[in-house]
């Protein structure tokens, strides 16, 4: 795999302050600070490259519910909002947010689950449960950047009059600061969490159930190739078939998290259930899994392009180390104190 020696894992041990016996239970995990370095990488380019994706999924979802409704369906309304308004103003808007929050997010992601996973399968804790577990933790933990900027990144998605005349939704603000300054204004900061409860039960189980799957996945798959570096191929279907069972089974909760960050006065729900209940019997078991199919494709797309690029990072790293240029320690030294 990506390998270190024994002595360089207790030199990791000792920097980091993971319990020995963490590491001693699989020599061949690679270097901790590696892992958070290719996981901020490759989180943060899959969020990026699958923006517009999303952006199809929240319009999908948080459009008014008046009839008739102007995006029907994932391949619909990418093009019109493609037609209608562009790249930047309709497909990625709300990226700046996006990228502000998804970087310290994914790095503070890979460092809690990486630590929590060692830690629990070095205790001999069955490893479906330490990859749940460890996922579940490092995305709570890692949510205190992501929520804020995903309340940012909804609303102006769902952008109105100032940048985009082809989408009525009530919210008009010029940019990200703008958005800010007026949320905490009229909102309170508060407001910037709104829907937290909803954001943390939709993604703690989908980080959990997205990287469980996809360390059993990679290791059947590394049995067949007998533990050699897999290919290109089997990491992206692997990732995608990880990200896609999670973003399916996960569906409701997300269009409530979508739906509790957006909706406006007057309110029809102020929780989780009693949302689920009120789309249940207005829109019967479908409006539960509305925008499942774009939520479905890009959990696939997202998961399968950050797992990739997460093991080709690794991949770089490892080669780096083995010609002594990696890492760079004087970052090393100060990423986890002492």
């Amino acid at each position: 795999m990506h390998g270190s020696d024994a002595s360089r894992s207790e030199a990791g041990r000792k920097h980091f302050n993971i319990p020995s016996m963490a590491l001693d239970a699989d020599v061949n995990y690679p270097p901790y600070f590696d892992t958070i370095v290719a996981g901020a990488i490759g989180g943060a380019s899959g969020d990026f490259l699958m923006h517009s994706v999303d952006t199809v999924k929240t319009r999908v979802q948080g459009q008014p519910h008046h009839r008739p409704l102007k995006y029907h369906n994932m391949v619909q309304a990418y093009r019109l909002i493609w037609k209608e308004e562009g790249v930047l103003r309709g497909l990625y808007a709300g990226i700046t947010p996006a990228m502000l929050g998804s970087i310290p997010a994914t790095t503070l992601y890979f460092s809690v689950y990486e630590a929590t996973k060692r830690t629990l399968t070095g205790y001999h804790v069955p490893e479906v449960v330490s990859h749940l577990t460890a996922g579940s933790l490092g995305d709570l933990l890692a949510s205190i950047f992501y929520v804020p900027s995903e309340v940012l990144k909804t609303r102006l998605q769902l952008q109105g009059r100032y940048n985009n005349p082809h989408f009525i939704s009530g919210y008009n603000y010029r940019g990200t600061w703008h958005a800010t300054k007026v949320i905490v204004k009229y909102d309170g900061f508060g407001a910037l969490f709104h829907g937290f409860t909803a954001t943390i039960l939709r993604d703690v189980p989908y980080s959990a159930l997205q990287f469980a799957c996809y360390e059993q996945f990679k290791k059947f798959a590394k049995k067949q190739y007998n533990g050699e570096q897999l290919p290109i191929g089997i990491d992206l279907l692997t990732g995608s078939m990880a990200g896609g069972i999670a973003g399916a089974i996960t569906t409701p909760l997300d269009l409530m998290k979508t739906l509790l960050q957006t909706q406006q006065t007057p309110k029809h729900y102020s929780g989780i259930i009693e949302g689920m209940v009120w789309n249940y019997k207005n829109h019967g078991l479908g409006g539960l899994f509305r925008g499942v199919g774009p939520r479905v494709f890009w959990t696939s797309l997202q998961s399968a392009v950050m797992f990739v690029i997460y093991e080709q990072v690794l991949h770089v790293e490892e080669k780096l180390r083995n010609r002594g240029d990696w890492p760079p320690t004087e970052v090393a030294a100060k990423l986890v104190p002492k």
